[in-house]
């Protein structure tokens, strides 16, 4: 008799900087962004370049997801350590499934904005985080 298995049989690094599925395509692509290890589990928010910061004392915060305001969400990711293809441990953040654009990247609660990329789709754009 078989069972399913859980999330944690399937993948016991879920969650712990694994490695990330990129489905992009037609007009949606991804950003691998490599940081500063003291950049550790901070939250790194991207928004169309140029936009306006977003107003903060009405935050609604949903954790990996984005944040509400204005009445659209901002999509953030965490900076997390991940084993590179040659063993070492790089820190990175990875948003996937972002429209083509140019966005401005920073980390919450309010910057200020550090990096500014432009996403093609069907490509992934790999940036370095400038070092403070």
């Amino acid at each position: 008799m078989t069972r399913p298995l859980t999330n944690a049989e399937e993948n016991p690094h879920a969650g712990k900087g694994s490695s990330v599925l990129l489905d992009i395509g037609d007009g949606v692509g991804a950003i691998v962004v490599t940081t500063p290890a003291d950049l550790d589990d901070a939250e790194i928010e991207r928004r169309p370049a140029g936009d306006p910061p977003p107003a903060h004392e009405d935050e609604e915060r949903t954790h990996g997801h984005g944040r509400a305001h204005g009445g659209h969400r901002l999509p953030h990711v965490a900076v997390v350590p991940r084993s590179s293809p040659d063993g070492q441990l790089v820190h990175s953040a990875v948003f996937a499934d972002v429209p083509t654009g140019r966005y401005d990247l920073y980390v919450l609660p309010d910057g200020p904005v550090r990096l500014t990329v432009d996403v093609l789709g069907g490509q992934v754009t790999e940036a370095t985080w400038p070092v403070r």
